[in-house]
């Protein structure tokens, strides 16, 4: 089946660009290309595209508030097109949580770059022709959460004994699963390391968001620093985010500027494997919303070292892609719903490490 899309940007060139990657491919087409928000109304009823690309910042009527009519009166996949700016970040997070099922950056004019960002435009159009986009995470806290700074000296003091650790994967959809779960938890929580698919200028302002709205420290991880109860560390952009044993029930983060793995830098298998091999039966491997083969084969491997393994159940993911073919490998222990992810993972945390629970 062919994918119908409807592009909406006000910039002429961004259209014809993306106008010209989407034809290329065998199983997509354009079907109309709207300058601004209001002209868009009409095709999307005239249209009915399968999927919309929609850039952020818009005259006339706002990405944001188009975002907000469709989803109440037509709703359907939309991929968001932002900028690369603070701004452009900061609504493109408020995008997601009002339903769009990704995003992508504007295409960079003149790059040496542009065949690798077509492939990932193509991509991303084909999980999102497959999101479900009923599915919608709980709002987030409306206030955020004063916490006193930290500094690296304060890190290193606080150093303890961490006999779990989280490792947590996603992809399309995963930016607001990923919220919810570690609103849930609470100070006392271990370690949990993150891979998000993003573009790479998206995860420093992700996990600062973050960290406004959770109990708990939310940072983008630096290399060596030890991993701390309750603390988040997000991958940075275009390097693999590990961990790595500095003493018995003791870890620190390794940035490690490989190769991509599964055509994906940070990986998600790159985090699972190393979980593996440095805390195995102390882990707890979890992968989240998302499409693609990232992550199933490094969960698998975590499952074989004992570690304990959580996937998100299909009708709480935008899409049932990688967790999917996770089950299919049987590196899954267990199937969650998303609201229910969070107290398990506290649950399995409080027991000893080689008993199960």
């Amino acid at each position: 089946m062919t994918i119908r899309v409807l592009i909406i940007d006000d910039s002429p060139l961004v259209r014809g660009v993306l106008q010209t990657i989407i034809n290329e491919q065998s199983d997509m087409q354009v079907v109309g290309a709207a300058p601004d928000a209001i002209v868009a109304r009409d095709m999307v009823r005239l249209l009915n595209p399968d999927v919309i690309t929609l850039d952020i910042e818009m005259p006339k009527v706002d990405g944001l508030s188009f975002l907000r009519q469709l989803m109440e009166e037509a709703p359907r996949p939309v991929l968001m097109v932002s900028s690369h700016t603070e701004i452009g970040s900061d609504i493109t997070f408020r995008a997601l949580e009002i339903g769009a099922v990704d995003f992508v950056t504007k295409p960079k004019m003149n790059s040496q770059d542009g065949q690798n960002y077509g492939e990932m435009i193509a991509q991303k159009i084909r999980a999102a022709a497959c999101a479900r986009v009923n599915v919608r995470a709980p709002n987030r806290v409306p206030d955020a959460v004063a916490k006193p700074p930290e500094s690296s000296e304060s890190r290193k003091e606080l150093a303890v004994d961490t006999p779990h650790v989280v490792v947590m994967g996603a992809s399309t959809g995963g930016t607001e699963a990923i919220r919810v779960i570690l609103e849930m938890m609470p100070t006392s929580c271990p370690p949990i390391l993150i891979v998000q698919h993003i573009p790479e200028n998206f995860t420093q302002p992700f996990a600062e968001r973050l960290d406004r709205f959770c109990e708990i420290v939310v940072k983008q991880a630096e290399n060596g620093e030890p991993l701390l109860p309750g603390h988040a560390y997000i991958a940075p952009g275009d390097i693999h985010l590990m961990m790595r044993s500095t003493g018995p029930h003791r870890y620190c983060a390794a940035l490690v500027q490989a190769r991509p793995v599964n055509l994906h830098r940070p990986s998600i298998d790159a985090l699972f494997s190393s979980a593996a091999k440095s805390i195995g039966s102390g882990s707890i491997g979890v992968i989240l919303s998302g499409m693609g083969k990232d992550g199933p084969a490094g969960l698998l491997k975590m499952k074989n070292s004992g570690a304990r393994t959580i996937v998100q159940d299909e009708q709480t993911s935008v899409v049932f892609g990688m967790a999917q073919d996770a089950i299919a490998l049987d590196a899954v222990d267990e199937i969650l719903p998303l609201e229910k992810i969070g107290k398990r993972l506290l649950d399995i945390a409080e027991a000893p490490v080689d008993k199960a629970v």
